[in-house]
């Protein structure tokens, strides 16, 4: 099918705008990440779209797409973190500062980077990485080496300037074959859906409520747990544990960002300390936060 009939099904309004059969779907992926049609189609399909509302099917089949194209290297006794492509711009990355606590649990941990994506203009992984030295046991993937042909679409997607539905899908791919994963929610909906479009990829999915839409526990949140299709709501609250760690709410610069990890405050690594207990509880370790506190502590 021409591929204007697929912008047609996602951007012509309520009356004619329509769901893509699993085939149309595949087909259309499959022009977008190898940039057979023009760049112009591309970034229309996108917005028109986004403002459809991708249904859990097309970003089901997408992904599934997305799984052919990527070069994986199995990290044993892995857990991949789902960071957002656009980075982290109020608050500092507490990822360097956790891995040294699960290394007495041999847990190593994934996570993935490229370029800036839209739209938070923050701080990304793939600084963060280019920027401080990370422990042994934190293995860094770079998408333009697993997944070029998404990669290659990082100038389309910023002169578009908006989230798309990549920005759900690219969080999880799974380069490092981990078993354990967890994956951030801004939303509750968005917890049943990351569940059906990425919980059968490993033995245990947990979906935090992060700071900017990271796996990375700041201040009072909700967790969510997957046990053989129920989801159970869980609490953690820093300040139980006796964190007074108070988190920023503006943009702070990017040198700044980097110096708070590198010289993190007494709770700040306190808060390493949570984050690294959660990994605990992704991983099967524990399967209560206050315990796996106590064995990180």
């Amino acid at each position: 099918m021409a591929f204007h009939e697929y912008i047609r099904a996602v951007g012509t309004g309520p009356k004619s705008n329509r769901e893509l059969t699993k085939n149309e779907m595949e087909d259309a992926m499959e022009c977008i990440l190898n940039q057979s049609v023009h760049s112009e189609q591309i970034a229309a399909f996108l917005l028109g779209w986004r403002v459809r509302l991708e249904t859990n099917a097309e970003l089901k089949t997408s992904f599934e797409v997305c799984e052919k194209y990527i070069k994986r290297k199995t990290i044993e006794n892995s857990i991949e973190l789902g960071y957002p492509f656009d980075g982290k711009a109020d608050n500092p990355y507490i990822l360097p500062l956790v891995a040294k606590y699960l290394k007495k649990f041999d847990l190593n941990i994934v996570v993935s980077g490229d370029e800036l994506q839209p739209a938070k203009n923050g701080l990304t992984l793939k600084q963060l990485h280019e920027n401080i030295e990370f422990e042994d046991n934190i293995h860094y993937f770079d998408r333009a080496d697993y997944f070029k042909e998404l990669s290659n679409l990082t100038k389309i997607r910023n002169i578009l300037g908006l989230r798309t539905a990549f920005n759900t899908i690219e969080k999880l791919l799974n380069p490092g074959n981990s078993k354990y994963a967890v994956n951030a929610a801004f939303h509750k909906p968005y917890v049943v859906k990351y569940n059906e479009l990425f919980g059968e990829n490993y033995d245990h999915l947990v979906i935090v409520k992060g700071n900017e839409g990271t796996p990375e526990i700041f201040s009072k949140c909700k967790y969510w747990l997957n046990n053989n299709g129920e989801i159970s709501e869980h609490l953690i609250d820093p300040e139980y544990f006796g964190i007074k760690y108070k988190k920023s709410t503006s943009i702070i610069s990017k040198k700044d960002s980097l110096n708070m990890t590198k010289n993190p405050s007494s709770d700040f690594e306190k808060l390493a300390k949570l984050n690294a207990a959660m990994f605990l509880i992704a991983s099967k370790k524990s399967s209560d936060i206050k315990e796996a506190y106590e064995m990180i502590d």
